[in-house]
């Protein structure tokens, strides 16, 4: 009796292990496959009553776990606190800390054919709209050919140059045939686009001072003598919130210093004066401050003019690929 009983008993629990594990299995691959079309990186644009932003987002699946980490409207890329996918729709949440408002940002979202479209709200509670399309690759078949170098400033006048904002109270000015940044004022802008290049820039960052060279108006290169340094990717020599200066320079407030920036594709190499500090590494997204999040595209170079301080550039020479 004891034996059949024993019987019974095992025979149920191996029907509860059919019954209840392989369901599991099937709906842990399921949700793996549904979040399949979202994983990778997505170049965001979002839209509000006064103009439109640039984002970066980027999807990943770890362990049957979606992680998402977000270049907002402005700062650094990072990792966001959650993100969730249901009935084809996926909702992540910007903490209101790096948004500068009192309530979460709460993005929401579903795939239309191969654009990400979805909703989210200013701090006012106002609907703002937003997209995304996955970022292209950037991968070059081959190294590009050279052309011949192009002086982008003519140490006289802005020629060739516009500032963001041309009715800004604080402006761009030329001194002893450098450019000086104006501190809490426009970035100024080339009007020329470029795709491939190498970039030859010479900067001298005053006390106290932050600026940056974004390449193709989209990577910043970060350019800083900040009172408290930010960790070592927002740091002078890194991709600001990518990539860090490896071996760091000095720091070298009041001091010309150089900059030769070879950038393919996606892949850059920062020479700080002379020492190679960043060697043919992968910017994975735009940074903040970015002019538009349209990666496939030539972009401008600009230099930042709204963040502390004066950074004055000079000997500014660009040499296109073909």
């Amino acid at each position: 009796m004891n034996l059949w009983r024993s019987t019974v008993a095992l025979t149920m629990l191996a029907l509860m292990f059919s019954i209840y594990a392989f369901p599991q299995k099937k709906n842990a691959e399921d949700t793996s496959a549904s979040a399949r079309p979202f994983l990778g990186r997505w170049d965001l644009t979002l839209t509000t009553p006064g103009r439109e932003y640039p984002s970066w987002l980027e999807i990943t699946e770890e362990g049957g776990q979606l992680k998402a980490r977000l270049t907002s409207r402005w700062g650094h890329p990072r990792p966001l606190p959650k993100i969730e996918l249901s009935h084809g729709q996926i909702r992540f949440v910007s903490p209101k800390e790096e948004e500068d408002r009192r309530d979460d940002m709460v993005f929401v979202g579903r795939l239309s054919g191969k654009t990400l479209i979805g909703t989210t709200t200013g701090p006012d509670g106002t609907p703002w709209q937003w997209t995304g399309q996955r970022a292209p690759d950037l991968k070059r078949r081959r190294e590009p050919n050279w052309g011949k170098p192009i002086q982008l400033f003519n140490g006289k006048d802005l020629s060739g140059w516009h500032p963001s904002d041309p009715n800004a109270t604080a402006m761009w000015k030329v001194e002893d045939g450098t450019l000086v940044s104006p501190g809490h004022g426009p970035e100024l802008i080339t009007d020329a686009k470029f795709e491939d290049f190498r970039l030859h820039i010479e900067f001298n960052c005053a006390p106290k001072s932050n600026s940056g060279v974004y390449l193709r108006g989209r990577y910043e290169v970060q350019i800083e003598d900040d009172p408290e340094p930010e960790g070592p990717t927002m740091r002078t020599g890194g991709v600001y919130g990518f990539l860090a200066a490896s071996p760091e320079q000095p720091r070298r407030p009041g001091v010309w210093q150089t900059y030769d920036i070879t950038l393919v594709g996606r892949v850059v190499t920062v020479v700080q004066n002379g020492q190679t500090i960043i060697d043919r590494q992968e910017i994975p997204g735009i940074t903040g401050g970015a002019l538009d999040s349209h990666e496939g595209l030539p972009g401008p170079i600009y230099l930042q003019g709204s963040e502390d301080g004066h950074v004055a550039f000079r000997n500014i020479t660009i040499t296109p690929g073909k």
